[in-house]
């Protein structure tokens, strides 16, 4: 199955189930939203209101920002005061940062004979000494370690597209996940050597996707199995025949604008 071009949620669905990956970036069948849209939603409306306000400085600014962007998102009151909650972290996380040179930035870098890793990146920031702090916006309470990080295939990409993008060596970038709800940043740094091993990862990857027939997508369960979007049409949790014939009216999704 050619590909040359692969994301951080690429690689993460194809990790977790082989058949999903099928699904989602083969034959593109929309996802059903399930019962897990309110975390999702709220997600999305904080991530907004943080990339439309990396400018600002006054806890009114942010206000107006939410309240603009709100009827895009729905959620339930489950939710009440933690967009607050979120807004007054991060205007002090704001008012401690140097200049910001990217925000949502976007990149497509070739790793290796054709083979590209693609993302984007919520926000980069050059530090007064010549360093650069990569972060990435968690809406969650439930934070990842130190340990964690270092394991995070998504953040040693940001780290390179950093590198490669602003001509900045590897031990000069902090990557960081910040966490508004609870005002936590819980930052590492990588080495050249963590970085190299995980391009060459990617790149085996990729070629192990390449040299896979459409038959051998198949499903896996695991943890994530109750959080998919594709479960009505999973064989692990439903007839064959019944399958075959939702999958017969399945549309593909829509193709996402750049």
């Amino acid at each position: 199955m050619f590909i040359n071009t692969i994301s951080e949620s690429k690689y993460r669905t194809f990790k977790q189930c082989r058949l999903k990956y099928r699904y989602k970036y083969i034959d593109r069948y929309a996802e059903d939203e399930g019962g897990f849209t309110d975390p999702l939603h709220f997600g999305s409306y904080i991530h907004k209101i943080l990339e439309e306000g990396v400018k600002a400085t006054t806890l009114g600014e942010l206000e107006k920002i939410a309240k603009e962007v709100l009827p895009n998102y729905k959620f339930g009151k489950a939710y009440d005061g933690k967009t607050e909650i979120c807004i007054k972290n991060f205007l002090k996380l704001n008012a401690s940062l140097n200049e910001t040179v990217g925000t949502e930035l976007v990149y497509d870098l070739e790793v290796k004979d054709g083979i590209h890793i693609n993302g984007v990146i919520d926000r980069v920031i050059k530090g007064m000494d010549g360093g650069y702090l990569v972060i990435d916006y968690k809406t969650s309470k439930r934070e990842k370690s130190k340990i964690d990080l270092f394991q995070d295939t998504q953040m040693k990409g940001y780290c390179y597209a950093v590198h490669q993008l602003f001509n900045v060596p590897i031990n000069e970038i902090t990557v960081a996940h910040y966490y508004p709800l609870t005002d936590n940043l819980v930052a590492i740094k990588y080495t050249s050597t963590q970085i190299r091993a995980y391009l060459k990862t990617i790149v085996e990857e990729v070629w192990k996707i390449r040299k896979m027939k459409k038959v051998e997508f198949c499903a896996v369960k695991n943890e994530f199995c109750n959080w998919c979007s594709y479960q009505q049409i999973c064989p692990e949790y439903n007839d064959s025949i019944i399958v075959e014939g939702r999958l017969k009216n399945r549309k593909p999704a829509p193709r996402r604008k750049r």
